[in-house]
């Protein structure tokens, strides 16, 4: 009997072997243990979810309407929830329905799906520098072609915008306008307007990610670029549940122009159908028995409290000469430490004193500035942080 060599499989799509995966996610995996302090992750703190309201919403929603609650949903959304929603983003200056509204399993995949709408392999897409990474992902697998927007330390730059968009011809620009992850900065009213401007006059999707708004600490709110004049047909406003009830509900939206949102509608079908009903339902239910506003301002109290602990930290556990964000609100601040440092190359000696942040390079789309690192102050408590910075200063010394 002759014994032939099993054939080998086909490879993986060219997107797939060439995209890699999430840093943050591979440190967090590598700093799982309990004694770290981890001012790597992204993660709201635990103590401060509304564990019992969530918990009546859902039992409400279960005992009440159970049939529905575990049925197959609309694509669209659950109505109710998306008008709460449309609700609340009018509360906040966007005259929005319920019909302009997506609702997404997180806003993560809110971008997974206008990448699909909108992206031919080869598209050039605009971004900030640095960029929030999961974004930076989404349209590398489309197969985009990302560019840079130059700035300063305010945000990207109208006038470099507009010379980009004509020379390059971007599809979209992508940007966190508000308490920027990494960054945490916020750009300037002025500049929005601006960005709204250019949009309108040379033809471009603005995606706007707004995750972290309404954590916010101190100043006044700046409006939405797409509540701006110029933007309002040409606007993507993505918002999500995350960082103000829970994660783990993994509840987002995007609100867009209708032939946008029908396209991204056909795409999420194709995708998952529809968001976890029952979660849909839950959440709705607990925006009409529980003041969300209230609860996010009893979080942003805290949250600040934790910002200033770590601002207060920061001179005595870096090195001198390095520099750093002062966000307003927010989940983050970006820091830079002088030449000749590599946070990189630093990162495991720094774990070695348990305690982690995440490296700034993965965060650039191009030409990475390796003496950046990002931290998350909301996670830890302000003692646990002074410790966290205790033992970077020994990490970075050593």
């Amino acid at each position: 009997m002759t014994v032939t060599e099993p054939a080998s499989v086909p490879l993986l799509a060219a997107r797939a072997r060439n995209t890699g995966g999430s840093p943050v996610r591979d440190i967090l995996a590598v700093t799982a243990r309990p004694e770290v302090i981890n001012f790597a992750g992204g993660l709201p703190a635990p103590e401060l979810f509304d564990t019992d309201g969530i918990a009546a919403a859902y039992r409400a929603v279960l005992d009440e309407r159970p049939a529905q609650a575990l049925q197959y949903s609309t694509t669209e959304g659950e109505p109710a929830l998306r008008a709460a929603l449309a609700a609340r983003t009018g509360a906040r200056g966007l005259p929005t329905t319920a019909d302009d509204l997506l609702v997404t399993t997180g806003s993560q995949q809110a971008l997974s799906l206008l990448a699909t709408a909108l992206l031919e392999p080869g598209d050039t897409v605009l971004v900030e520098s640095p960029c929030y990474l999961a974004a930076l992902q989404s349209f590398r697998l489309a197969g985009a072609r990302v560019l840079t927007v130059p700035g300063d330390e305010h945000g990207l730059g109208p006038e470099a915008l507009d010379a980009l968009v004509a020379r390059e011809q971007p599809k979209l620009l992508y940007l966190v306008p508000t308490f920027q992850n990494p960054t945490g900065r916020t750009l300037p009213l002025d500049r929005r307007a601006a960005i709204a401007e250019v949009a309108a006059r040379r033809g471009l999707w603005i995606v706007e990610d707004d995750p972290y708004g309404e954590l916010r600490y101190e100043g006044e709110r700046v409006p939405w670029i797409a509540s701006l004049p110029g933007a309002e047909d040409r606007s993507v406003l993505l918002g999500s549940f995350s960082k103000v009830m829970a994660p783990g509900l993994r509840l987002g939206w995007l609100r867009a122009p209708a032939v946008l949102r029908r396209a991204c509608t056909v795409v999420k079908q194709a995708a998952d159908l529809h968001t976890p009903t029952v979660n849909q339902l839950a959440a709705a239910r607990y925006l009409a028995d529980h003041d969300l506003d209230a609860h996010v301002r009893r979080v942003a109290g805290v949250y600040g409290a934790r910002r200033d602990a770590m601002l207060a930290g920061l001179p005595a556990a870096l090195p001198e000469g390095s520099v750093w964000t002062r966000p307003e609100g927010g989940m983050f601040l970006w820091v830079r430490l002088p030449a000749p440092y590599d946070t990189t190359a630093l990162l495991p000696q720094v774990v070695r004193h348990d305690v982690a942040y995440v490296p700034g390079a993965p965060f650039y789309a191009a030409d990475p500035d390796r003496s950046t690192l990002r931290l998350c102050f909301v996670t830890q408590t302000p003692d646990e942080i002074a410790e966290g910075l205790r033992r970077l200063r020994a990490g970075l010394t050593t």
